[in-house]
């Protein structure tokens, strides 16, 4: 069911209730009130028929004349009648034969008043003492009149109703469907939304309205999910580029040795030149599958509490092995008194990638003897690594774009590596909370900062 017919049917259903119970209750009190005021006149009838028929001869003529007057001044359909206390008729008058039990008028004489309904004739039965004598006074009528109001009024309150449920359910569609345009106005939008054009926007995002959070939060999904798809297209792009250039070059060397017949001193260059690209091929692939890995969802990534210190040793003799001729000079520039200042919480293995990634660029250019200098500062609440070389730099142009994977400046061109590097410690930082900023001056050197958490600060994932 849609919403708009829900919406519909409820209010419609609320208001149907509502006016229900206000139409019975109505109806309820009016028929309560006509028999209380009823049975008020036709106990006054009975009293007007005792001083009529008993009091006759017991009070002066001007009083017996008075109440032959109020006797007279009958009800719609009246039969009135007095009993004795044997229960035998004494007196009784009326348009209409009435047969009255003698339960009613034994009720009537020991309790002194007793009521009744005979379809719509009401009945009152009252005892009354005349000269030390009970006598039972009966009476009724049919309250014709306010009977003929009470049906009219039902009737006016079951047409009222229907039309109202009616009058209700139309109005209820149309609010239903001016109060949910906007909605399916959004709906229609989003529907015109494909793939190839996330760059449109809801213009419903104006507003501080329901209908315009929801389209601003829509929007701001397509944001992220436009900026995916555009990275998903950079990386695909890039990464099919960087994989083909070994894989070309491997093809080629063999398609050349396979030519002819070569010295065995050709083919065993052949095959060490065909390793390095292999070496190359999977250095990148594993590159790839670490920014994979770093872009996984986070809360499956485990934490723990390390020392800041010991993964930067770790990472200078990571970093060694990959460049034996580099030299590392860690210091500290605030010297803490207590080991837990040095402490960070995250991954030992995604961040030792991270501090490995910026070393072995500081290493890769500065030439063949680098000389690199590491420091590490305590702070506040967080623990800062700066790694300085001396090598030939970057333009501030090449700066702004050294976190785009795959990216490589003019002048390291022909300095091997992939453009993985620092994209790949950017999000092993940014997934711990940290951050990562590069300053480079062309043929003055680089200096990249690291910033973490400690420990005692630091949001666990």
């Amino acid at each position: 069911m849609k919403i708009k017919t829900k919406l519909t049917l409820q209010f419609t259903v609320i208001f149907s209730g509502i006016l229900l119970f206000f139409s019975l209750s109505v109806y309820y009190f009016s028929s309560l009130f006509r028999e209380n005021e009823f049975y008020g006149r036709i106990l006054n009838r009975a009293y007007a028929t005792a001083h009529y028929v008993l009091d006759a001869d017991t009070v002066s003529q001007q009083q017996h004349a008075l109440d032959q007057r109020l006797y007279h001044q009958m009800l719609p359909r009246e039969v009135v009648g007095v009993y004795d206390a044997a229960l035998d008729v004494v007196f009784k008058e009326g348009e209409d034969s009435l047969t009255i039990s003698k339960a009613f008028l034994e009720e009537a004489l020991q309790e002194g008043e007793a009521k009744d309904f005979m379809g719509d004739r009401q009945v009152v039965g009252v005892r009354y003492l005349h000269l030390g004598t009970p006598y039972v006074i009966m009476a009724s009528s049919i309250d014709m009149y306010n009977l003929n109001k009470l049906q009219h009024l039902r009737t006016l309150l079951i047409t009222g109703f229907v039309a109202s449920v009616i009058f209700v359910l139309l109005c209820g569609m149309a609010f239903s469907r001016a109060a949910l345009s906007p909605f399916l106005k959004v709906v229609s939008e989003v529907e015109k939304i494909k793939a190839s054009d996330l760059h449109r926007r809801l213009s419903q995002a104006n507003g501080p309205e329901e209908v315009a959070q929801l389209a601003q939060t829509f929007n701001n999904l397509l944001d992220r999910l436009e900026a995916a798809f555009e990275a998903q297209r950079t990386f695909v792009s890039s990464a099919s580029h960087e994989l083909r250039t070994p894989l070309t070059a491997m093809i080629g060397e063999l398609q050349v040795a396979l030519m002819k017949e070569r010295q065995p001193e050709e083919y065993r260059r052949v095959l060490h030149s065909i390793l390095d690209d292999a070496k190359l091929l999977a250095q990148l692939s594993n590159g790839l599958l670490q920014m994979v890995q770093a872009s996984a969802d986070t809360t499956k990534v485990p934490m723990a509490t390390l020392r800041m210190d010991e993964i930067v040793w770790q990472a200078c003799a990571e970093a060694r092995k990959r460049q034996p001729n580099m030299e590392v000079d860690v210091q500290f520039a605030n010297l803490p008194e207590e080991e837990s200042e040095l402490e960070v919480s995250g991954n030992e293995a995604l961040l030792l990638i991270s501090l490995v990634n910026v070393l072995e660029n500081a290493a890769k250019f500065s030439g063949h003897h680098p000389r690199i200098s590491a420091s590490i500062e305590v702070q506040l609440k967080n623990l800062v690594l700066r790694v300085r070389d001396k090598g030939i730099g970057m333009t501030e142009d090449d700066v702004r774009k050294v976190f785009v994977p795959f990216f490589r400046a003019e002048n390291v061109r022909e300095i091997s590596g992939h453009g993985i590097g620092l994209p790949l410690a950017e999000k092993i930082l940014t997934l711990h909370k940290g951050t990562i900023t590069v300053n480079s001056r062309l043929n003055q050197g680089t200096e990249v900062t690291i910033s973490l958490p400690k420990a005692n600060t630091t949001f666990r994932i």
